[in-house]
């Protein structure tokens, strides 16, 4: 008996370590993806020139 208690223990730890990452990615993913989209769409108004001597110089077609 003791044997399936703490299965069952275990079983709700994971139910419950399930739930809270599943909680903190539907919480936080929505701004992550429009983070990473608005960083990529604004390096693709990005016009990067790298000069004779070897440092680049970017500029923002905006």
């Amino acid at each position: 008996m003791k044997e399936a208690t703490g299965e069952l223990n275990m079983t709700l730890v994971t139910i419950i370590a399930i739930a809270a990452v599943l909680g903190f990615v539907t919480f936080f993913l929505p701004n992550i993806l429009n983070t990473v989209g608005n960083k990529y769409n604004d390096s693709a108004d990005t016009n990067c020139v790298t000069g004779p001597d070897g440092k680049t110089t970017c500029t923002t077609n905006k």
